[in-house]
């Protein structure tokens, strides 16, 4: 399945006229829980299931130049990787292989894991972090923990996260995800997960796709 559009918080600066905004009473689905915050990274969001890797569009595999990363047959990722993948499981990651917006000089790989589902259910954080380690991929950076008990913690925590530069650079981050840690069902997934953008973020344009530019690694 296609990975759904995450809803913005009501204070997040990086919304644009598409996109999806929480209101309401949105934070009763998180007081009293376990939350996580994750770094949002600058990349293309991808999916892996047992019959080939997806990009934004899953209506065919995906084989742009700058997702070769994944697809190549002698030695893409999602080959590598595919021999883990359950027979109704989605790994969903972000493609960091072409430079976007941002860019990342401490990048140690190129494709981070962020969540999977098995048609019924996506996994908890820590189910994530687990497979991560069984595939030998990065999950996205975890950037903060905490049970919310106000919602006035949210903007708080999320304030003094942005004020520390990205895990892969020393300038911004692109953003934050904030979900619950525990699992929840397919459809549950609107008020389990939301997202924090910074201002004025999107710089690419439609001349990206023929002046893009492989991103580089760290060398160790």
């Amino acid at each position: 399945m296609k990975y759904p559009r995450t809803y913005h918080l009501p204070f997040s600066p990086g919304t644009t006229s598409d996109d999806r905004i929480l209101h309401g009473d949105w934070f009763s689905y998180y007081k009293g829980k376990e939350v996580v915050f994750t770094e949002k990274l600058d990349g293309e969001s991808t999916a892996f299931n047992i019959t080939d890797v997806y990009a934004r569009s899953h209506g065919a595999p995906t084989r742009s130049p700058w997702s070769r990363n994944l697809w190549e047959p002698s030695n893409g990722l999602y080959w590598q990787i595919k021999p883990y993948i359950g027979e109704n499981e989605t790994l969903y990651g972000e493609n960091l292989y072409g430079e976007h917006s941002i860019h990342y000089s401490k990048l140690p790989a190129y494709w981070h894991l962020f969540a999977i589902n098995d048609g019924e259910r996506w996994y908890g954080w820590d189910e994530v972090k687990e497979f991560s380690q069984i595939i030998g991929v990065p999950h996205v950076p975890e950037l903060y923990r905490t049970v919310l008990t106000d919602e006035s913690e949210v903007k708080a925590i999320i304030d003094e996260i942005m004020t520390h530069p990205s895990t892969y650079n020393d300038t911004e981050k692109e953003g934050v995800v904030m979900r619950l840690t525990i699992s929840y069902g397919i459809d549950e997934f609107p008020n389990c997960i939301c997202k924090w953008v910074r201002p004025h973020h999107v710089q690419t344009d439609e001349h990206w796709t023929r002046n893009w530019k492989k991103a580089e690694l760290i060398q160790y």
